[in-house]
C-alpha cells in the first residue's frame, strides 16, 4: 500500500533551541527551522537526504530506546570525536563494554556506542561486522 510513499520518522525533544545546536553544531547534521513562534520545528536531514522530523513537547518523556543509529567505520574513532565535543557515551548493565563504552563487535554482533541529545533521547554510533 505503501511501498511508493515517501516516509519520515519523527521524535520530540524538551529545548528546540538545544536540539537545533546538538544536532548541528556537535553532529554536524543539516538542520533546517520551520513553523512559526506558535509551532516551531526542526528538520534534520541525514546522508542519502532522509529527512528526520523534531518538534518540542511540553512533557516530553525520552525515548525508552535508540531512536537513530550512525553508521561509520570506525567506531573507536566516532566516540572520541564525540568524546571532544562533550559527549558522554552512556553504559547499560546489560551489555560490556571498554573503557570509553564501545561494545565490541563479534559473532554476528556490531561494535556500538550509545550516547544521548540534550533531551536524553538514545543515539548510538556502529559499525556491522
Amino acid at each position: 500500500m505503501f511501498g511508493e510513499t515517501s516516509a519520515f520518522s519523527g521524535f520530540s525533544v524538551d529545548d528546540l533551541d538545544a536540539a537545533k545546536r546538538f544536532y548541528g553544531e556537535t553532529l554536524g547534521l543539516k538542520v533546517e527551522e520551520a513553523g512559526d513562534a506558535e509551532m516551531r520545528m526542526l528538520f534534520l536531514t541525514l546522508a542519502g537526504g532522509t529527512r528526520i522530523f523534531v518538534y518540542p513537547k511540553e512533557n516530553h518523556t525520552p525515548a525508552s530506546y535508540t531512536i537513530l543509529n550512525f553508521e561509520v567505520d570506525d567506531v573507536e574513532r566516532a566516540v572520541d570525536d564525540l568524546s571532544a565535543r562533550g559527549v558522554t557515551m552512556e553504559r547499560y548493565p546489560e551489555f560490556e563494554t571498554d573503557e570509553k563504552g564501545i561494545m565490541r563487535g563479534g559473532d554476528g554482533r556490531p561494535s556500538i556506542a550509545w550516547f544521548t541529545d540534550p533531551a536524553g533521547n538514545v543515539l548510538s554510533v556502529l559499525k556491522e561486522v
